[in-house]
């Protein structure tokens, strides 16, 4: 088995792997955090480094599978997948109708993206439990806001100057791929972007109120949320539910990015539903 990864698939893919007594090969960006690096590791994975460029990432990835014999699994454009990840939607409408039922359940999901596997396997399940009627806003970094000037100009957009993103959400850096993107167009309501400040500043927020240790691209949903952006244009919705997508945090890197994030605002209320 063979992906590339900066190390949330990677590590689900080692442990799969594992489990199952096959061999795992992953291609992971030679910036990727350290502990998401010891995670895959940890499970017998054997890595290899590539420049952190998705065009590096598919190479290498194509050359392993070449070399190895081994078979590959796209972190977000294999609709096997998809499917898998679209769960995350079916357990949050499920949530949604089992705390309100009264009122019909969530109104909305908002999802962090990256390369659109989870965004676009949640909007699926959603539109297609809700009949359409409930929203999908995906949440991407200003720094990485391919997903979001995709879906404006109708194709699929590479990273701004062809430069790998500098954002500290790492785990949302890749692009939108053949089979993500119409899901994207098609079932995604909105996507909206969040600056850096927001991104650790909701992060500490989850870290502090809610006690996860989420990492930063998990924190990029819960900044949309509370961003202007949102207020604007989905304020009337009152019963939001969010992703927080992973916690495979770089500690010593992350307790400097929180200890100088901005602390929560007063008077703000999370709450937590587990699946």
């Amino acid at each position: 088995m063979v992906t590339h990864s900066s190390g949330n698939h990677a590590a689900a893919l080692a442990w799969a792997a594992a489990a199952t007594g096959r061999s795992a090969h992953i291609v992971m960006p030679s910036n990727a955090p350290v502990v998401k690096r010891c995670a895959v590791e940890g499970y017998g994975a054997k890595i290899t480094l590539c420049e952190p460029t998705d065009e590096a990432r598919a190479r290498g990835a194509s050359e392993v599978c070449a070399a190895t014999g081994g078979a590959l699994v796209h972190p977000s454009n294999d609709p096997q997948i998809i499917a898998g990840q679209g769960t995350v939607g079916l357990e949050l409408v499920e949530q949604g109708m089992e705390t309100w039922p009264a009122e019909g359940g969530l109104e909305c999901i908002v999802v962090p993206i990256g390369g659109g596997g989870l965004t676009g396997g949640v909007a699926v399940a959603a539109k297609g439990l809700s009949g359409g009627s409930l929203t999908v806003v995906a949440a991407e970094p200003e720094l990485a806001d391919d997903a979001c000037r995709s879906k404006a100009l109708g194709a699929i957009q590479g990273h701004r100057d062809g430069k790998n993103p500098t954002t500290i959400a790492d785990g949302l850096k890749t692009l939108l791929g053949s089979n993500t993107f119409p899901l994207i167009r098609d079932c995604v309501d909105d996507i909206i972007t969040v600056s850096e400040a927001d991104i650790a500043a909701a992060t500490r927020l989850v870290w502090e109120r809610m006690k996860l240790a989420i990492e930063p691209s998990a924190g990029v949903g819960v900044a949309a949320v509370m961003s202007p952006a949102f207020r604007s244009r989905h304020g009337d919705k009152k019963r939001v539910g969010v992703v927080l997508c992973g916690g495979n945090a770089d500690l010593p890197k992350l307790l400097g990015i929180l200890s100088t994030a901005a602390p929560a605002p007063s008077g703000c209320v999370l709450e937590e539903e587990q699946a």
